[in-house]
């Protein structure tokens, strides 16, 4: 029997993020007697722990950069060093994060692999710091990965895009999890007394990224039209408590449920009847395309990659454009005769199928 294939993923935690989902996706779909991934964080306690260490995962625990570059850039060459690691992947949204893959070669790594998973870096500063040295990403991976052209662009430049040098892995799904189901539907409706509402859902970080405070305005124009909306709100983050806090003074807490992080994403997508969602900019939205393959209606903010469009539900607003345009459109849509089982053949036509995005990322990595 062949030695396991290890892959070393780098990034800063194991949380419920959408670039930490997707890994998850495929490693609970390789082949582990062939293959197995392991990942190095800063975060001591993470979303996933159990689940990969019961999947025969290693979890390495390393100092941010900020905090200690030199222990940092250590730690990655030891782990890589006395591991034996060949493959080794780094998970960035900043140029700067190449510095890990270096680390890995020092370390002896072999197959040095870079996934972009965002179409920006946040800040003002960060986006400075990313573009002094886009350079990086272009040369020192020996293999470019990006769930849309938008965020291969951003990362790689246009060049390597347009040359061939970077491969696009879609975000893929579990279709048997995420295909509509009325019975779902109808338990998790009732399971939280939702049966006569109009439930519109929301799943992200509360974050700035995510824009929480407009998303939070929209609902309230959809709350005057429609007095049975109810909004499903699904995350964490740091500006959590400063949204309760809008919602409460807009009197809206009667109809905002804040669930938390959960593991039944799909069946609460499935209870919901359109998904809100006007991020300021995204890589690929992994949520986007579980709504779509439940058959929500999407209504995005047009900042997000036209990409993300793999059904015809997906529909894109100006983020400029004013709160009566996005409750106007979120009601029309909702209202909208879709056909919801008819989507997830929609989704594995479209090579959104997780076993087959697995069986590329294999072909990709270790091959």
């Amino acid at each position: 029997m062949s030695e396991v294939k290890r892959l070393l993923c780098i990034l800063s935690n194991m949380n419920t993020g959408g670039a930490e989902t997707f890994l998850m996706k495929l490693y609970r779909n390789l082949d582990k007697n062939k293959y197995q991934m392991d990942f190095c964080v800063n975060s001591k306690k993470n979303f996933y722990d159990d689940e990969i260490k019961n999947m025969g995962g290693r979890i390495y625990t390393i100092p941010t950069k900020s905090e200690s570059p030199i222990k940092s850039f250590c730690g990655i060459k030891n782990i890589v060093k006395e591991n034996k690691y060949q493959y080794v992947m780094r998970i960035n949204e900043h140029s700067l994060s190449v510095i890990d893959l270096l680390a890995a070669k020092a370390g002896g790594a072999k197959r040095l692999i870079m996934r972009s998973s965002n179409a920006s870096s946040g800040s003002k500063k960060s986006i400075i710091l990313h573009k002094l040295f886009k350079f990086l990403p272009m040369y020192i991976p020996d293999v470019k990965i990006a769930p849309s052209k938008l965020a291969a662009e951003y990362t790689f430049g246009k060049k390597a895009v347009n040359t061939g040098k970077v491969i696009i892995l879609y975000n893929g799904v579990d279709i048997d999890l995420f295909k509509f189901n009325d019975d779902i539907r109808n338990l998790y409706r009732k399971k939280f007394k939702l049966e006569d509402k109009l439930v519109i859902g929301h799943i992200g970080r509360f974050n700035e990224q995510k824009n929480h405070k407009f998303l939070i305005s929209v609902f309230k124009k959809i709350r005057e039209k429609q007095n049975n909306a109810v909004l499903m709100l699904i995350g964490e983050g740091n500006l959590e408590q400063e949204i309760k806090k809008q919602v409460k003074e807009l009197s809206l807490s009667d109809s905002v449920l804040f669930l938390g992080v959960r593991k039944d994403i799909s069946q609460l997508l499935l209870a919901m009847d359109g998904f809100l969602f006007p991020s300021f900019y995204e890589g690929m939205p992994n949520t986007v395309i579980e709504a779509q393959t439940t058959g929500l209606p999407c209504i995005v903010s047009d900042t997000i990659t036209r990409e993300a469009t793999v059904t015809n539900n997906v529909y894109f607003l100006p983020l400029n454009s004013n709160v009566n345009e996005w409750s106007e459109v979120v009601i029309n849509c909702i209202k909208t005769n879709i056909d919801r089982k008819a989507t997830a053949n929609v989704m594995i036509q479209k090579g959104y199928d997780i076993k087959k995005c697995t069986e590329k990322f294999v072909a990709i990595v270790f091959d």
